[in-house]
């Protein structure tokens, strides 16, 4: 959600994708059939996407997490980057959602990778708690409920490995943290887990303007 910051130097932001976005039919399709939903701005951008699956492989990653699936493009992203035998834990409160993306999924051939979990994400990742699944994972993106990101944030390092990466989407929320009128609970959230992410010694990090604000965290 919320407009990237590219988009202020309209000319430079298509120079960017011009020469750097490698894309696809199948990611166009989902992409402009989610930009029709009145949800539409919460779909991640097609920059965005393809960083994250350049993250994935760098790091080597076999064993991902994405908590905030919605129709499901960032999922393909991540799924056509991780091998044959990855996966993806995806978790989502709604069918309707991401019963979109599984059609493109399926058509991507990466369907089998993707394990979708819908109920609420915190208890999702607990669950992997509880069955043995601390330091399992190589890869996790945060994308849901701002009032709920602390939550997963601890979550998610829990889960990861050592050298492990966390993504986490919206930071900049629009411009409006550093907006001094707004002080919603979703802003506030943002606002407190930039904070503690900069402070943050369980970690490596840095703040990117690619969408919405990604800010990255290597788990030490």
């Amino acid at each position: 959600m919320g407009k990237a910051i590219t988009d202020t130097d309209p000319e430079l932001f298509k120079y960017l994708l011009d020469n750097s976005l490698r894309d696809t039919d199948l990611k166009k399709r989902l992409r402009e059939e989610t930009a029709n939903m009145p949800e539409g701005g919460m779909q991640i951008t097609p920059e965005q996407g393809q960083l994250m699956a350049l993250l994935v492989r760098l790091i080597g990653a076999r064993k991902t997490l994405e908590v905030g699936t919605f129709t499901g493009y960032s999922a393909l992203c991540v799924a056509e980057a991780l091998p044959e035998d990855g996966k993806l834990v995806a978790c989502d409160i709604s069918d309707a959602w991401t019963r979109i993306g599984q059609s493109y999924w399926k058509e991507a051939g990466v369907e089998g990778k993707i394990d979708l979990r819908i109920g609420p994400a915190i208890e999702t990742l607990d669950t992997l708690l509880e069955q043995g699944e601390a330091g399992a994972f190589d890869f996790a993106f945060l994308d849901a409920d701002k009032t709920g990101y602390d939550a997963y944030y601890e979550r998610a390092l829990q889960l990861l490995r050592t050298g492990g990466l966390v993504a986490v989407d919206n930071v900049l929320w629009g411009g409006r943290v550093t907006d001094p009128n707004s002080d919603d609970e979703d802003t506030l959230a943002i606002r407190a887990l930039n904070e503690k992410i900069r402070d943050d010694q369980r970690v490596d990090a840095s703040m990117l303007m690619v969408g919405d604000g990604l800010y990255l965290a290597r788990k030490r």
